[in-house]
């Protein structure tokens, strides 16, 4: 199990084959804090100290010591990910949000919307099964299928395999549907452009507030099957307020993946940051070729 999020050291598979990570045997234990009870409301916080977390028999420092050391050996792919992208003028785009909020239908129609402005990939996650990565494939974009096993989140290394079978052309567009996880994806960094975080009507408007890491990680709010909105309880204006509560300034698009309604502005988005990443890949390489 990993020592930052508690998730399991399930075998992962890419494409079906089993690979190694960089988890080490001691991510069996969890990062919580001792537990803190607020006996003027019936809470019991398992958060409240220096590791945020709670592991019966580890100290809160040895927690502490071992989360740096794993996320210090994920930073150090991330940023070989990063580098890779920014000298082949590659966009990427880590994907995150609750299971069930329309990530992949979000990114099927998006693909139809883009696939003849630039070359477009997928890295898909999820514990088992490769139908999400099918789904993707049935546009004509690649996907490589990560499955995490009992894991329950993507780690840099895991991308950086993943890239190895894509063999992305220069000024591409890359999506990463991270497993289905509003906690543990929001402390690893993929080497990513932009963290987006998607959050659909039919969840709670609260969630921002519940889950603080990934929005305050995130640089994009996706508010999505706004079309459902005259059947559903949910407060857009709250969401929205909650969300800039947990990271002011956020930016926000609503929209509705199945409709339609708010994806040109989406797209809009993609298309803009495309065009300026491979615009300074060419500015790199210009300046080395002088």
């Amino acid at each position: 199990m990993c020592t930052t999020c508690g998730c399991g050291n399930g075998q992962t598979h890419i494409n079906g084959k089993p690979v190694s990570t960089h988890h080490r045997a001691d991510q069996s234990l969890r990062f919580r804090q001792p537990v803190h009870q607020h006996h003027d409301r019936g809470t019991i916080d398992f958060g409240n100290g220096i590791a945020g977390a709670h592991v019966p028999g580890i100290s809160p420092s040895r927690m502490v010591k071992i989360e740096r050391d794993i996320l210090t050996n994920n930073n150090r792919s991330a940023q070989q990910n990063r580098s890779y992208f920014l000298q082949h003028g590659i966009f990427a785009l880590n994907l995150v949000s609750s299971p069930g909020s329309g990530k992949t239908t979000l990114l099927v129609n998006t693909i139809q919307r883009l696939r003849n402005q630039f070359p477009i990939a997928v890295i898909e996650g999820d514990q088992q099964t490769d139908h999400d990565a099918a789904r993707i494939r049935a546009t004509g974009a690649p996907a490589v299928q990560i499955n995490t096993g009992k894991g329950c989140h993507l780690d840099a290394h895991m991308i950086d395999r993943a890239l190895q079978q894509l063999a992305l052309p220069g000024n591409s567009l890359l999506f990463i549907e991270n497993v289905g996880n509003l906690v543990c994806p929001s402390g690893f960094d993929l080497g990513e452009a932009h963290k987006v975080v998607i959050l659909s009507v039919t969840e709670g408007e609260d969630k921002p507030l519940k889950y603080p890491d990934m929005f305050h990680a995130a640089n994009l709010m996706l508010l999505n099957k706004c079309d459902l909105l005259p059947y559903v309880d949910f407060d857009i204006d709250a969401a929205i307020g909650y969300a800039h509560r947990v990271h002011p300034g956020l930016p926000v698009i609503q929209l509705s993946a199945t409709q339609g309604d708010g994806m040109q502005t989406w797209c809009d988005w993609i298309a803009a940051n495309c065009r300026r990443v491979a615009a300074n890949a060419d500015s790199m390489e210009a300046s080395f070729q002088v």
